[in-house]
């Protein structure tokens, strides 16, 4: 026992002092114990939550919920932005990008919008906590909880150790589709009145589906070629975006073709 914790110690503090220099001084950056504490409270409100909003009414957050989601779409275009323009102005490959790690312009630039995407995936931990003070308990599914939880493990790695190279493909994309996806929560959240204009729900989550298989073909490419971008990392993305790619296709399954052939019957 004695050794393992020694063991786990080391690994912890070898962890911790091999991280980017660049990216360390910034916040949440260097050591992985505030985002677990921040994820363990994300827990805590999903598991406790419900149970304290039970005998309470829905909290009216409709002004609010514009406010927020406008913006977090701002926020993904200037994500989205950034990512596109950095990479092209440094002449990124989009099939093999080692991470630039030097104090360069375009180095620390493409650095700091990792970091404003893994924060991002801060910020929209809020989402989980809007649906329960809404009583939209049914919102909070599996998928919702296992995709914003393992988000921001994942790009606190990406920020510590790849703050760039192959990564910037996914931050890109993703800030792209979270345009729509936060474009179409700020509508939802005004009420029946918009209900009409909210048909292309149904598209939103093939265009999702759309991101996870091209990040599946962009990570998979580098694991059977020769690129200075570490193996791990893309293994790690690869597994994890299959994960995505069959709960999204449950969740579409569930949603659009069950539902469809119940009420044919």
């Amino acid at each position: 026992m004695a050794l393992a914790w020694k063991n786990t110690q080391e690994f912890y503090y070898w962890a911790i002092e091999n991280g980017d220099p660049r990216t360390d001084p910034w916040p949440l950056v260097y050591s992985p114990i505030p985002v677990i504490l921040i994820f363990i409270l994300y827990l805590i409100i999903v598991a406790v939550g419900p149970r304290i909003m039970q005998q309470r009414k829905p909290v009216r957050l409709k002004g609010f919920l514009a406010i927020y989601n406008l913006s977090v779409v701002l926020l993904s275009v200037y994500m989205f932005y950034e990512f596109l323009m950095t990479s092209l102005l440094a002449n990124y490959s989009y099939l093999c990008q080692p991470v630039d790690y030097s104090w360069s312009d375009l180095g620390m630039r493409m650095a700091g919008v990792c970091w404003w995407f893994f924060f991002s995936k801060v910020i929209e931990l809020l989402d989980t906590v809007f649906f329960i003070l809404r009583k939209k308990n049914d919102q909070v599914t599996f998928l919702h909880v296992y995709h914003h939880g393992t988000m921001l493990f994942n790009w606190w790695a990406g920020v510590k150790y790849v703050p760039g190279g192959q990564a910037f493909f996914i931050g890109m994309v993703n800030s792209f589709v979270h345009i729509f996806v936060y474009l179409y929560y700020g509508l939802a959240s005004l009420g029946p009145k918009v209900q009409s204009y909210l048909w292309w729900k149904r598209y939103l989550t093939l265009l999702q589906l759309f991101q996870f298989m091209a990040i599946a073909v962009h990570s998979s490419y580098n694991l059977f070629s020769e690129c200075q971008f570490p193996d791990g990392f893309n293994l790690a993305v690869f597994i994890y975006i299959l994960s995505l790619i069959v709960l999204f296709l449950n969740f579409y399954y569930r949603t659009y073709i069950r539902k469809k052939q119940k009420k044919t019957d």
